[in-house]
């Protein structure tokens, strides 16, 4: 008989092996127990260090042994013992898996000596850092919270926003051995049955050993589109942002051990907005959003535009002839762009990798040493590292880590159409990504909503933050049940 298959045994000393033998016992030190004799019956509660709070495990050692004071019907065993496990969440398990499963996520197991099941008390206290804001999504208005790797205080920061009787949070358990909590929450009478009932059969179909890089794998897991760089679905740390899109009808996938939430399902314009914007007034937000939008299309489109013109000079008119390099360096522009441009990127990732104290300096040798003795000794042309630095700047400002980096492969393809190819190659290579995001479904939405198909009131909303009273429907794009968000005045 497999494992798997195994029923609490009657005889605690058989459940004692089955503990040693399978979650080891004697051998990881953070697996222990602790035995007392109750009403002549032994029980035995086993734990995890670390994952559990040692006071309260205490606490019920002191009323279980106390119980020996003030009850003698030692056939009742059962019922008493339950009824002085007074924690919130104690429920009964008859399979000797379900047991291994629940104590390895930080629950107590109780296994009481002739009783054929076991009581799971849950006194999880997962060791974690307090919600703060989160550095990729700073507001100058707003709250200071933030998701943290515990998938309890997470879904708390969700329920606190949204006290309505309809939400979900309905969990499920991925990975053979990581066995990684995943919580899916909605509202149940505005989210989209057929999108709710496919995210969980995604989930369920998943058979991995275990997601340990937590969201990101969970991603890779079930959503298509394998080889894109864009993003399909959107994250976040802030849990007014994951409210606010589950009030819109989107689902939202919580990942214990990650700080950020996956938002689904999402098209590009979503991934363009930001907290900020509904942090300012409507007029402020708007303005905002708009220089927002034309820095992440500049860059994607500034560097292979100027290319295209410094290559082919004929193609400005006079009023413009003063765009191009006025002093050629030793290398062709193409060639400058790219190492300008790959240069851009091990500044990037050695930011990252750099202790924050040496930060300031990283940036001085970047820009005193690397930039301007590579203009003196004629590499780069003073106008390629300007428009290089515009580029990478506004990447910076797309409010989507992963829509920028997506935006640079995007940008990458079409200046190497460009150097190829010329004016034709920019052309087609523009033609080719935006057919490639057009055909990009996310859970069957379509990535280019609202501008293919067009829906022109929904991209007056997105072109334009309107204020709050006249944003009174629902994105049709997410087929919710209630559109309505609230009655026209």
């Amino acid at each position: 008989m497999t494992t798997t298959n195994l029923y609490v045994y009657k005889d605690l000393n058989k459940n004692a092996e089955y503990m040693k033998d399978e979650v080891g016992e004697s051998v990881s030190y953070d697996v222990s127990y602790r035995e007392i004799v109750v009403l002549d019956t032994k029980i035995r509660l086993y734990y995890v260090n670390g994952l559990v709070d040692g006071i309260i495990i205490a606490e019920l050692l002191k009323m279980l042994v106390r119980t020996n004071d003030n009850e003698k019907e030692t056939d009742k065993i059962d019922d008493i013992i339950q009824n002085r496990l007074v924690n919130e969440q104690v429920d009964p398990h008859t399979k000797l898996e379900d047991v291994t499963d629940q104590l390895l996520a930080g629950l107590v197991a109780v296994f009481i000596d002739g009783v054929r099941h076991a009581y799971i008390v849950d006194v999880r206290q997962y060791p974690g850092r307090e919600p703060e804001e989160p550095d990729t999504e700073r507001v100058i208005r707003g709250a200071r919270d933030g998701f943290t790797e515990n998938i309890q205080k997470s879904t708390a920061l969700i329920r606190r926003r949204i006290k309505d009787k309809a939400l979900r949070n309905e969990m499920y358990r991925v990975g053979k051995r990581s066995k990684t909590d995943v919580c899916v929450s909605y509202l149940n009478n505005v989210a989209n049955d057929d999108y709710i009932q496919i995210i969980k059969e995604k989930i369920q179909s998943i058979d991995i050993d275990g997601i340990v890089m937590a969201d990101k794998a969970l991603e890779e897991l079930f959503v298509d589109y394998q080889w894109s760089p864009y993003p399909l679905v959107r994250y976040t740390e802030r849990p007014d942002v994951a409210a606010h899109h589950i009030m819109s009808g989107h689902i939202i996938l919580v990942v214990d051990t990650s700080p950020s939430v996956i938002i689904l399902p999402t098209t590009f314009f979503d991934h363009l907005e930001h907290a900020e914007e509904y942090r300012q007034r409507p007029a402020v937000g708007t303005i905002t959003r708009w220089i927002r939008i034309t820095a992440v299309f500049m860059s994607i489109l500034l560097l292979p535009i100027w290319m295209l013109f410094a290559m082919e000079p004929d193609l400005l008119p006079k009023e413009l002839s003063f765009i191009g390099p006025k002093e050629k360096g030793t290398i062709s522009v193409p060639i400058q762009i790219i190492l300008a441009d790959i240069g851009v990127e091990f500044l990037r990732m050695a930011a990252v990798h750099t202790p924050t104290p040496l930060a300031t300096a990283l940036g001085l040798i970047a820009a005193v040493l690397i930039g301007d003795i590579a203009i003196d000794v004629g590499l780069f042309s003073p106008e390629v590292i300007l428009y290089v630095a515009i580029s990478a700047v506004g990447s910076y400002v797309t409010p989507s880590y992963e829509l920028s980096v997506a935006n640079k492969v995007l940008k990458t393809f079409i200046i190497f159409m460009t150097i190829f190819f010329g004016v034709h190659g920019f052309m087609i290579g523009l033609l080719i990504s935006v057919i490639f995001l057009v055909n990009l479904k996310a859970i069957y939405t379509p990535y280019f909503w609202p501008f293919i198909p067009f829906d022109f009131k929904a991209l007056v909303f997105f072109i334009f933050r309107v204020p709050l009273p006249y944003n009174e429907r629902r994105p049709k794009f997410l087929q919710v049940k209630d559109t309505v968000r609230q009655q026209s005045k």
